[in-house]
Formats: structure tokens, sequence, C-alpha cells
């Protein structure tokens, strides 16, 4: 750090990373917009110094004073429905991470009350992981946030763009592709899944075990279905009682990897082996079904979180999609076969 730096008083300045990066301040906030890259005579090594000084230094531009001079919040607001899903805690690492890179910061909006939040507190970009039961409510919503300026990235399996961004992932493919994967090895097969897709009159995660079993000639045994809410300890729960007593299956298909996480823990506290006791998997593709012990299969778009995260940043930086009307970004599953099924 330079001398000059060390005497700065206070909060560093702009200033003070310009000089501690031996830079221009235009230079300084050319880099920290997001810009650098793509503009002339900032090259590669020019913007780590900037960013090594800032990291030195600690600074952190004025969220206020920037709003003001660029039009811009350096927020990105992440409305996530459930935070204690590894889906949820990847969306928000993969952002945060992608975030970082620019200057910008991530908040989340763990209430679900997207709309609310939003207009209390504009954001350079918003993502909602989905839209709740009302979604005639819920796309008036969102056109009237589009309306008054709010850029918008929607992950939603139905919905199409309509001046915001759609991620589109759908899980019912990826779901067969999972049940498949077990009816190669196995005919007693059981399902976690929540008392929602239980009962939905159209196509459903567990739609999918039920129809595919019916297929093979093989019985849906209600014993064999239990449900979890948007819990770890009720997927746990649940997952002991599929697993308790002799007449056990011998795998289970659950229909987020947070349960099949869950189902690997009940047959850990069981002292049943997975997966010659039982063989598991997941849905989703989360980074924590590579962390359990035996490391989860499961079902899910490759790199999903960084790409996403990267779609998420751009629009917070202004970077414009190709559509006037917003982008469709289609995220298609595949299946990742790990020890949880390999014995």
């Amino acid at each position: 750090m330079t001398e000059q730096a060390k005497r700065e008083p206070g909060r560093p300045t702009m200033k003070a990373v310009a000089q501690e990066a031996g830079v221009s301040t235009a230079t300084v906030s050319y880099v920290l917009s997001g810009r650098a890259g793509g503009g002339p005579g900032v090259s590669e090594a020019t913007v780590q110094r900037v960013r090594d000084a800032v990291e030195r230094l600690g600074y952190r531009p004025n969220a206020s004073a920037r709003a003001v001079r660029t039009g811009r919040t350096g927020l990105i607001h992440l409305s996530l429905h459930m935070l204690s899903d590894p889906w949820s805690l990847a969306v928000a690492a993969a952002v945060n991470e992608a975030a970082n890179e620019h200057g910008l910061t991530t908040m989340i909006l763990a209430d679900g009350d997207w709309y609310t939040a939003l207009n209390a507190q504009r954001a350079d970009v918003a993502y909602i992981d989905g839209l709740g039961g009302d979604r005639a409510d819920a796309e008036r919503k969102l056109s009237e946030l589009v309306e008054s300026g709010q850029r918008l990235v929607v992950f939603d399996e139905r919905l199409e763009p309509n001046g915001f961004d759609v991620i589109r992932s759908d899980a019912i493919p990826g779901s067969r592709l999972a049940v498949e994967h077990l009816l190669e090895r196995h005919t007693d097969i059981a399902c976690l899944t929540t008392r929602t897709a239980y009962a939905s009159t159209g196509e459903s995660r567990y739609t999918v075990y039920r129809d595919a079993l019916r297929q093979r000639g093989l019985p849906v045994r209600e014993d064999r279905v239990a449900f979890f809410e948007d819990t770890q300890a009720s997927a746990f729960t649940a997952a002991i009682e599929l697993l308790s007593g002799y007449d056990r299956p011998t795998a289970i298909y659950a229909t987020t990897d947070f349960a099949a996480i869950a189902v690997v823990n009940a047959a850990h506290r069981l002292g049943l082996r997975v997966p010659d006791a039982v063989s598991v998997i997941g849905v989703g593709n989360t980074p924590d079904a590579r962390l359990v012990e035996p490391a989860l299969s499961t079902v899910g778009p490759p790199d999903f979180y960084r790409r996403q995260a990267r779609i998420i940043v751009d629009r917070a930086l202004g970077r414009p999609a190709r559509d006037d009307h917003g982008e469709l970004h289609v995220f298609d599953w595949s299946l990742v076969v790990r020890e949880s099924t390999a014995g």
C-alpha cells in the first residue's frame, strides 16, 4: 500500500484506489462499472491492479452517489422462496460471486413479497425464483414493475418473456431420467415428494414417478410415498418413515436434492449403507449433491448456477437482451450418476 493511501483519513475513496493502483480515477470508475475488458486502453493487467487495490483498501462504492450520477443502485435483489434449500443457496452464492466482480451488492428477499420490496427499494435487477399460486396476479405485478423501469429476471417453467428475461429449466424431462435410472436396477422404488406435486392434475415430479411405474407394470403403493414440507427436518422425518421396518424399498426417488440428502442422512441414522441397502437419487444437481457421503446421483442442467448468475449480472450492468421483449434462456437437464446409485 502506498504511503499516501495509508495517510488517507476515514473511508477509502476512489482517488485513493487510483493512487494505489497507479491509474486515473476515470480508469477506476470504468473498471468498477463492469464495462472493463471491452474498452480501449484498459488491459486485463490494469483491471487486476484496480481490483487488487480495491481489496487492499477495503473500498466500497458510495451507492447513493452512484445512483444519482448513473441512475444505477449497485444492487441485485434475489427473491428466493426457500433459503434452506441447497438450490437457493447455490443461486445466491453464484450470483454473489459474479456480482462482486463488478462491485455490485446482492440482497436477498427472503419473505417472497418481491412486489412490495421492489416498490420500496429499486435494484439494478431483481431475480424472482417463483411466482406463487396466483399466477394472474403475479404476472400483473411483473408488468407494473417493468412499466416502472425495473429490470427483472424470472425463473419459471411456463412464463414467456414480457419486458423481462425468463430462465426456463423444465424439471419434468429430468425427473423422468432420474426414475428411469432407478428402474434399470430396481422394482421396489419409493418416492419422497410434496403434497402439491402429489395432488397435481397435470405433470409433476410425482406423476413422472407414478406413470413410469405403471408403464413397467409395477404397483404404485401408497406406503411407498411419503411427503415433506419446505424444511430439512420434515424431509428427514419422512425418509425415516420410508426406511424403517423390515419391508423397506430398495431405492428412493426424492423430488429435490435436499430431500434426497435427507434420505442419505436418515439411512446413516438407521445403520443402512447407501447404495447397498438403498439407492437414492435427487432432483436439481445442486453443489451440495457432491458433498454428501456417498455423493448423490441427481438430475439437472449442467453448470446452471454460474450460467444463470452471468445472465442476472449482465442485466444489472445494463447489457441488453437480444429482444426488446426480453430473452428466454432454456437450460436442458441431464443425468449425473454418482455413488448413491452406483453400487
